[in-house]
């Protein structure tokens, strides 16, 4: 047997894989790993299937089609009055997270200190970890899951290469304001770090707020890679296709690694998201069309003694159990799942220190009888 040095030694299965699992065996309803159980527009699948037929089966170009780039351009520039150029200032990627293990890779160094926001998806820090850098972890604040400017500009340091952000914002589901982004901008002028925005879930925010891009800050542009998913957008996460933006330096290097980690994405899928784009109410509906599953999902459990604040982005809902029991939130998901056959996601995963705040994440990109049947579940807690 080879002894292995685990880069990774601390590392284990993820609490999305360990829920569904056992959602899997308690035949449960699956609202813990955050996918659509409806399926994707017909339209777009039969593009597909046309440009297997019509050929497009062989290597893509390596930053991906000049077709999809430029309406991937053009739709960001459009919307957040940015000028990203489709061939030197846009990738496609095969999945957000490979774009942003992509971008990791590129930009750190071992010693390098990343700024990551607790709770944080749980693809940032191993990745961090592998290239040698060091995690400085900032916690959101408990109450609303706004960040303490403060502390950001007191743990910025010499060996700061990177600030990551999520927005919208998963596992919270909250948003960062236009003052946020200000405040980021102003605390990063004059540095040469890196900013990482994870905004996968761009067209998913609700009642009437704009997402704010950190392609809407001249500030922010010039150290940007922001990073975007078609599988969360279009209801597709198993097809692992997204796409990355970033300015020519920055996106010529990511490239260089690009090419050595998957070279090229799908490439039938590619041509069917560049047609398919060309509609813009494609994406552009999204915001009322998670926004009404959301109101559903709350307006089912308003009787139950769970409590909680409307998510304003995502397609997810924290729900906090305070009322129910004084049980962690890891063994009270567990009996959710067992005892009642429904299955969540423990938000302390993802805290400073594992956290437990009482609170609990569901998917609510389901169907609306499943929302009606987790709502009844729900209630009876």
């Amino acid at each position: 047997m080879q002894n292995i040095n685990s880069k990774l030694p601390e590392v284990s299965t993820t609490i999305f894989t360990v829920m569904s699992k056992m959602a899997n065996e308690y035949n449960a309803m699956n609202l813990s790993q955050g996918f659509p159980n409806f399926e994707a527009s017909p339209e777009l699948i039969n593009l597909v299937t046309y440009a297997m037929h019509k050929g497009y089966n062989q290597y893509a170009p390596m930053p991906g089609l000049l077709s999809l780039r430029d309406i991937i351009a053009e739709k960001t520039n459009s919307i957040h009055a940015s000028d990203y150029h489709p061939e030197t200032e846009v990738t496609i990627t095969s999945g957000a997270t490979q774009a942003i293990f992509t971008i990791i890779a590129t930009c750190i160094h071992p010693g390098d200190e990343v700024i990551i926001f607790k709770p944080a998806y749980d693809c940032y820090e191993p990745s961090v970890e592998l290239f040698g850098g060091t995690i400085v972890p900032i916690q959101l604040k408990t109450a609303d899951f706004t960040v303490n400017w403060k502390e950001v500009q007191e743990k910025i340091t010499p060996k700061t290469k990177m600030v990551i952000i999520n927005t919208p914002h998963n596992p919270s589901g909250s948003v960062f304001s236009k003052e946020d982004m200000l405040q980021l901008e102003t605390l990063l002028k004059d540095t040469d770090i890196i900013l990482l925005s994870d905004e996968v879930y761009e067209h998913i925010i609700f009642d009437n707020v704009e997402h704010q891009s950190a392609a809407r800050f001249p500030g922010l542009v010039e150290r940007a890679f922001i990073t975007a998913s078609f599988g969360k957008t279009f209801h597709t996460t198993g097809w692992k296709m997204g796409y990355c933006l970033a300015p020519k330096e920055l996106m010529a290097e990511f490239r260089k690694v690009h090419q050595f980690n998957v070279f090229c994405s799908n490439h039938p899928m590619q041509y069917a998201l560049a047609e398919y784009l060309k509609t813009p109410e494609n994406y552009l509906s999204l915001s009322n069309f998670y926004q009404e599953k959301r109101d559903l999902f709350l307006s089912c459990i308003k009787d139950s003694r769970f409590t909680f604040t409307p998510a304003a982005g995502t397609y997810f809902q924290l729900l906090n159990y305070a009322e129910i029991t004084n049980e962690g939130d890891v063994a009270f998901a567990e009996r959710l799942t067992k005892e009642h056959n429904i299955a969540s996601i423990p938000v302390s995963v993802f805290n400073l220190n594992r956290q437990d705040n009482k609170v609990l994440r569901f998917c609510f990109a389901k169907t609306d009888d499943t929302l009606r049947r987790a709502g009844d579940i729900l209630c009876r807690v």
